[in-house]
């Protein structure tokens, strides 16, 4: 499985490249799911560019979506998008239009709550267990772990010279994860290392401008569909034809 997110926390201020509209989403997730990308991730945005969890932000995001690709979409439900996290949950439990899955920080206050205002939806969880928190514990000793999706182990080093370790470092806190399948992605510089680590691992991965601007030879990418096509080989799935 290759997940795109196509925004992340990424604002106007980097660039144009960057969607953020219902629109722009709807027209990046179009291009990078023919490149071969098989999930959608957004984080919402209000006309302003703010990241939210609002009914009326979050149907207009999916609806978008939803009309231009048929693959799994989900959105982002952290504090980010709404830091109390009992105003979050109630958001969530607003939502009229539903996502196929939503991502929870599982280290973030709330993250329990939230994640079972979605279950309660019917949606599913994907538990975000980012490298540097207190997630992997957490999850371990949580009684929802069974039921997510997956968890998605989020490689926050971004040195190439020692993202893989520290994705190893993370895998190895996450033990069996509740035998939930496994998502494996990094960022910044450590992006490509860590995602051709999970294909030789076997693993799901994720490539899109939320967590890169720039190609493996460090040049701009011009779109979502660039990173995944680049994603693709890196990961193992097509060959470079000679």
């Amino acid at each position: 499985m290759m997940q795109v997110c196509l925004n992340g926390s990424r604002t106007a201020a980097d660039g144009a490249v960057v969607p953020l509209s219902p629109e722009a989403l709807a027209e990046s997730a179009a291009g990078a799911v023919a490149a071969g990308g098989t999930q959608i991730h957004v984080h919402p945005r209000t006309p302003c560019g703010r990241e939210s969890v609002s009914p009326r932000v979050v149907a207009a995001t999916v609806t978008a979506l939803r009309a231009r690709v048929s693959v799994p979409v989900g959105v982002a439900a952290g504090a980010r998008a709404e830091p109390d996290p009992v105003a979050r949950r109630e958001r969530v439990r607003g939502w009229t239009v539903l996502p196929d899955f939503a991502s929870v920080p599982w280290h973030e206050p709330g993250a329990e709550d939230v994640a079972a205002a979605l279950l309660g939806l019917g949606v599913g969880v994907e538990a975000g267990i980012r490298s540097g928190t207190d997630g992997a514990a957490r999850l371990a000793a949580s009684p929802l772990g069974p039921r997510v999706l997956r968890v998605v182990a989020e490689v926050a080093d971004p040195a190439p010279e020692t993202a893989q370790a520290s994705a190893h470092a993370l895998l190895a806190e996450l033990g069996g994860a509740h035998g939930r399948p496994v998502l494996l992605h990094g960022e910044q510089a450590g992006t490509w290392p860590v995602l051709r680590l999970a294909g030789r691992l076997g693993l799901a991965a994720r490539i899109g401008l939320a967590d890169t601007l720039l190609l493996p030879d460090g040049q701009p990418a011009s779109s979502n569909a660039q990173l995944v096509t680049e994603g693709l080989l890196r990961y193992g799935c097509v060959r470079r034809s000679s």
